[in-house]
């Protein structure tokens, strides 16, 4: 195994190993404390971060708003103040050393206003800021505000020559380095194209190589590529290190810090990720972002998967085949299936499945009356989380403040149920219930030998093992 030497990011050296950021309360300043504390970069997420009390009890996100308008607000003052707060952990236990970055999704609810409330009120604690799920084109503008260094997250080199030549050449100083994603292994939300077939994953190799070639175009060999999804055992990557091709290469882990004694994920979960197997982890798009995204195949996702499967096109007249009358919701409005759907509903009823929901793609998906009453609650309870939501149809454009389409039945409220399993870890019905992102290498977990009989890390000790290769 190469030796694994320190590289200039962020204008500083460090070791090239970068915890991914992994949103709403998993990445927090503890985790991303630790990390830097040994000399690699912690990110904490910067997406409704936890705050706390003056005698640092947890303040759960509770909304009184009466509008969606009213609760974004509040949401968005829960994410300064939280962002805030784990900057100020994380800069504490980093004691000068490492980096600390905080990440983002473009895609939050007031993305813009919370990282710059986020740095305004935390300057001089964050080193980086690290960007994805989107095009994020103003990063680099915010950045040079508070004279931070920015790290965009990219799935190809045709996205970052976008950014690049819209806006970040005029702020390439700070550019500290290029994270590149891989769509089909990363956890959370992915990067894939609607020319990228999610069942079909290319090698990383030469899609890096061929970042690389652009950034050298633009003068930007000696930024480091960020490479992340799929890294568990560095030695698999020895090829890739020291490689004048790719040039300085650093690897982000974001499944593998989970499994620490810092980490705040509930002792349940850590628990779930040392029986994982391969496959466990689901690349589906469910989210309402309306990205692809990568999670733990549990109770959660097969609901969702079951669900959309119980679904039927209809249309408002009988035209061709669609002559079967089918009444639709309290009034009983008809619409017209085929008969061959009209069949397939009579079984989906008989088993209980009786409300008819309709998607703002012509179609009506059936559940049970008591999923019908949490996925209307949940839209009306909608607290603003996204820029656009596709399950409540919230935007947080105006003057209507909706995406102009129907609330979709088929997705969630992610907010709720990501808060739900980032508090309720302890609790294993909490983590089967609800959407439990991963990595697609998690399931190595439980046949790797650094886990045997259930061995927890520190993060201390992860970043020791990790520089070994393995």
């Amino acid at each position: 195994m190469k030796a694994i030497n320190a590289i200039r990011m962020g204008g500083v050296e460090v070791l090239p190993v970068v915890e991914g950021g992994k949103g709403v309360a998993i990445s927090n300043g503890i985790s991303a404390g630790h990390w830097a504390a040994g000399s690699g970069v912690g990110t904490f997420s910067a997406v409704n971060a936890d705050s706390y009390d003056d005698d640092g009890t947890w303040i759960p996100q509770l909304y009184h708003g009466r509008t969606r308008r009213d609760r974004h607000e509040e949401l968005i003052a829960y994410a300064i103040r939280g962002g805030i707060t784990q900057a100020r952990r994380a800069y504490e236990i980093a004691a000068g050393k490492g980096r600390v970055h905080a990440n983002i999704l473009w895609e939050m609810a007031g993305a813009e206003r919370v990282i710059t409330g986020v740095l305004e009120g935390a300057r001089g604690l964050i080193n980086g800021l690290t960007c994805g799920a989107g095009m994020p084109y103003r990063l680099s503008e915010i950045a040079s505000k508070f004279g931070v260094h920015y790290y965009p997250i990219v799935s190809s080199a045709r996205a970052f020559n976008a950014l690049w030549k819209r806006a970040y050449h005029k702020a390439a100083a700070l550019l500290g380095g290029v994270v590149y994603e891989d769509p089909w292994l990363a956890g959370g939300h992915n990067g894939l194209s609607n020319t990228e077939d999610p069942q079909k994953p290319e090698d990383p190799y030469p899609r890096v190589h061929a970042l690389r070639k652009l950034m050298r175009e633009f003068g930007l060999g000696d930024t480091p590529i960020i490479m992340a999804g799929g890294v568990w055992w560095l030695e698999e990557w020895e090829d890739w290190i020291d490689n004048p091709e790719l040039g300085p290469i650093a690897f982000q882990f974001g499944t593998r810090p989970l499994l620490t004694q810092e980490s705040p994920i509930g002792d349940a979960w850590k628990r779930r990720l040392l029986t994982l197997k391969e496959g466990d982890v689901f690349l589906n798009h469910f989210s309402p972002t309306g990205f692809y995204s990568s999670a733990v195949n549990n109770g959660f996702i097969r609901e969702l998967r079951e669900r959309n499967e119980r679904q039927v096109a209809y249309t408002t007249e009988p035209v061709g085949e669609h002559v079967a009358e089918f009444g639709v919701g309290p009034r009983k409005r008809i619409v017209f299936l085929t008969q061959p759907d009209a069949e397939r509903v009579r079984a989906w009823e008989a088993e209980g499945f009786i409300e008819a929901l309709r998607t703002p793609d012509s179609t009506l998906v059936f559940v049970t009356p008591e999923k019908a009453n949490e996925i209307l609650a949940d839209q009306t309870a909608c607290m603003a989380c996204l820029s656009q939501c596709r399950f409540s149809n919230w935007s947080q454009e105006g003057p209507d403040y909706t995406t102009g389409k129907k609330a979709d039945p088929r997705s969630f409220c992610i907010q709720k149920t990501l808060q739900t399993i980032g508090h309720s870890g302890n609790d294993a019905a909490a983590v089967e219930d609800n959407l439990m992102f991963s990595g697609h290498n998690a399931f190595r977990f439980g046949s790797d030998p650094f886990y045997s009989n259930g061995y927890v890390p520190t993060v201390r000790q992860l970043v020791e093992r990790i520089l070994t290769g393995r």
